[in-house]
């Protein structure tokens, strides 16, 4: 059972990128176009073996507001809206398609929101099936999508399944009920159960649950009850959030009263007792905050060095070429990250002039490829080896990395990392501050060059 130091929590607990990519999206800009992003998708088949895919689709739409939601996300129950955007993404399909090769194939495909299930079941095989006539999927592919139980009837998730979705997501946050309302999201417990169970009997490959700590109302009592109770459904995965208050950024966090959130000394309690007994009950620790069963692909990946990070967050799929359709979706590629526009008139607008709706991006340079690669290591491998970047980069390790190896000494020192013969691995603790260890080779932060407002890292 691991063991959480919170004196050391709270020395660490600062700012930081998630690092979901590296350069992080705030240094993506409006300078990249959708004719840079088109020039990608065409040269990233040009190569001698071709990359799987990754493919993500964003369904932003929602019936009720979570004021607690960090996505991007449209509340709405105009069904002539949500029509008129599944066409749209299907144009971008063939937008899309016409660009790649059509030996390509794709081995993982995710569904999130939003809400996908607040399309129709019609909708969603509807929408499956165009995937599936225009991509080549591998046989063994990864198929996820998010759920939500408030609005789903059982054949929500026949059609998710006929569709080949093997793999469901769905947010439970807190089966308090007090916590509930002041987040307006009442889900009773015996729905989740009841879901849960649907998910079962047709026999979906994995299940995860999210859960978040910092809302509103929360103590380490009753948190635990909700913990315990998850422990009793017993997901494949569990993914334990930290809520980031930051109504700067998302408005409609103001409508949760700062006053009624826990205290930061209750609040870090709440994290090490969840841990505790998430650990206790055999789910392995991934890192940061991913939680999963000895025999969980991601638990294998992990052990195998196989786990990557994306804009999803951890995956078992390394080396595909991400590509993300519907509004506000990042694709990552070799050396590129695109992020579509944010308004579905600019989107619409956009491909009805056949031209991939793409707002900003990045092309990395050298330096963002090496740090990238040493990041990912970091929050992917938890070790790195000096001599394994410099084979690949042909750099001097300590020299190029003179300032993130000095800030090292204090992860070293509060046994966060253990040094070896110039390679570090990083420990249980580490692992939960796994940001902040990835931060000292982020050469925008060694720069002074990143301005952006981040969540606190625990």
């Amino acid at each position: 059972m691991f063991e959480i130091d919170l004196d050391l929590v709270k020395k660490y607990d600062r700012p930081g990128p998630r690092y979901t990519s590296y350069p992080t999206a705030p240094q993506f800009n409006d300078s990249f176009k959708s004719e840079d992003f088109t020039e990608a998708l065409i040269k990233s088949n040009q190569v001698e073996k071709l990359r799987d895919l990754s493919l993500y689709f964003h369904i932003p739409f929602c019936d009720t507001l979570c004021y607690f939601c960090g996505c991007n996300m449209i509340i709405t129950r105009n069904r002539d809206r949500i029509a008129d955007y599944i066409k749209y993404i299907k144009n971008e399909i063939d937008l899309v398609r016409q660009l790649l090769s059509p030996e390509r194939e794709v081995i993982q495909l995710h569904w999130g929101g939003g809400t996908p299930t607040h399309l129709t079941p019609g909708e969603i095989r509807d929408l499956l099936g165009y995937i599936k006539q225009n991509f080549k999927f591998k046989s063994n592919s990864e198929e996820g999508c998010e759920i939500d139980p408030r609005e789903l009837v059982k054949d929500h998730l026949i059609a998710l399944r006929e569709g080949g979705i093997n793999r469901i997501s769905m947010g439970v946050q807190d089966f308090n009920e007090k916590v509930q309302k002041a987040v307006n999201r009442i889900q009773p417990e015996d729905l989740t159960r009841k879901v849960v169970d649907w998910v079962r009997e047709l026999k979906f490959e994995s299940i995860n649950l999210d859960l978040i700590y910092g809302l509103p109302f929360q103590t380490v009592d009753d948190f635990a009850v909700t913990v315990d109770k998850m422990i009793d459904i017993s997901p494949d995965r569990i993914a334990l959030f930290n809520y980031a208050h930051v109504p700067w950024m998302k408005k409609h966090m103001s409508l949760i009263k700062e006053e009624d959130l826990p205290k930061p000394e209750e609040k870090l309690e709440i994290l090490k007792m969840s841990v505790a007994k998430l650990t206790g009950a055999r789910y392995e620790f991934i890192g940061m905050d991913h939680f999963a069963k000895p025999e969980d692909d991601l638990t294998k990946a992990l052990h195998e060095k196989k786990l990557y990070r994306n804009f999803q967050g951890y995956s078992t799929h390394a080396g595909t070429d991400l590509i993300g359709m519907g509004i506000t979706s990042i694709s990552q590629l070799a050396d590129v990250y695109s992020q579509n526009v944010k308004k579905e008139k600019e989107y619409f607008e956009m491909i009805d002039n056949d031209r991939l709706p793409v707002e900003r991006g990045y092309k990395l340079t050298d330096d963002d490829l090496l740090r990238r690669y040493v990041i990912t290591k970091v929050m992917c491998d938890f070790e790195l080896n000096y001599e394994d970047v410099e084979k690949k980069f042909d750099i001097n390790f300590e020299e190029y990395f003179a300032w993130g190896i000095n800030n090292l000494q204090e992860n070293i020192d509060d046994g966060l990392i253990v040094m070896g013969n110039r390679k570090f691995d990083v420990t249980e603790m580490g692992r939960l501050l796994i940001r902040n260890v990835a931060m000292n080779f982020d050469g925008y932060i060694e720069r002074k060059e990143d301005t952006a407002r981040y969540s606190r890292t625990v």
